[in-house]
């Protein structure tokens, strides 16, 4: 990656990190987010999802008898709490952490997760951006397009389909419990808004291609990257959404719209918050032009 790649990328991701942390929860000192009130959502026997309203994202956990898989883990702050959640329906330790992407919301607890003994996976775009941002507990294992994760008889599948919310966005699929964790490749209900993090490298016309590659796969029941478990068929809604998105965006810059007309209708149809406009406008302007 040459240098001035990777210094976009490190003064990018710490404007987006900022700015992620401003809109998401209230600061405590040193300028780190509270801890998240959480709650354990079984989806199964052995698969939980430990939420919480909105932001940081989901963290979705796989238990088997040598140890347990998470995709996504939080803030740094949010580690005591995920690990306590955790303990009330295993003594198994974590083996494996799988990142969706870069954003500190999904691997802040990287670092604490490793001094435990866990090895953390991620794209290795998201490496990438992990590095040149920067940020502590860099996945050890990077993933190309495809890896498998045996553990304890099961088998868990990453899937790296191309640019979306980022350019490292995978997508981690359950096969014998037909579900998928998809990272913020796909937000549900409160969390819908599309954010496009160019400076991470995400795209607003990839991103359709992408959710299409995903929804190949063979699954029930979604684990969105913020919001409440949900169907293939709200998934498939969201993917229409990203096309709505595009068309519209570049509609109105035929018709040599500027760029707060542009602003105040995402903000009206697609509900639109001040971080989405600071990481997403003008980029989706250049790409759709």
């Amino acid at each position: 990656m040459h240098r001035n790649t990777l210094v976009r990328l490190s003064v990018a991701a710490g404007l987006y990190g900022a700015l992620w942390t401003t809109y998401a929860r209230p600061i405590q000192g040193q300028g780190q987010p509270q801890p998240s009130q959480l709650s354990l959502v079984k989806l199964a026997d052995d698969l939980y999802v430990v939420h919480n309203d909105f932001v940081p994202g989901n963290t979705t956990a796989l238990i088997t008898s040598e140890g347990v898989v998470l995709v996504d883990d939080k803030y740094a702050v949010d580690y005591d709490n995920i690990m306590a959640q955790l303990r009330t329906v295993t003594n198994q330790p974590v083996r494996y952490v799988v990142n969706t992407h870069h954003h500190g919301d999904h691997s802040g607890s990287n670092a604490r997760m490793q001094a435990a003994n866990a090895i953390v996976v991620a794209s290795e775009e998201a490496q990438e951006n992990m590095v040149a941002a920067g940020q502590s507990g860099v996945p050890t294992i990077g993933v190309k397009d495809h890896a498998h994760i045996r553990l304890g008889g099961q088998n868990i599948e990453l899937y790296h389909f191309g640019r979306a919310h980022t350019n490292g966005d995978v997508v981690v699929y359950f096969p014998g419990h037909r579900t998928l964790a998809a990272g913020d490749m796909f937000t549900y209900g409160d969390a819908t808004p599309q954010l496009i993090d160019y400076a991470g490298g995400g795209s607003a016309r990839e991103w359709t291609s992408t959710l299409d590659a995903a929804l190949m796969l063979d699954f029930d029941r979604v684990v969105p990257g913020h919001g409440t478990v949900t169907t293939k068929a709200e998934m498939r809604t969201f993917r229409d959404g990203t096309v709505t998105f595009r068309n519209r965006v570049h509609d109105m810059l035929v018709q040599n719209r500027s760029r707060a007309d542009i602003e105040a209708m995402l903000r009206k149809e697609f509900h639109w918050a001040d971080l989405h406009v600071a990481v997403g406008l003008d980029g989706a302007i250049a790409e759709l032009r």
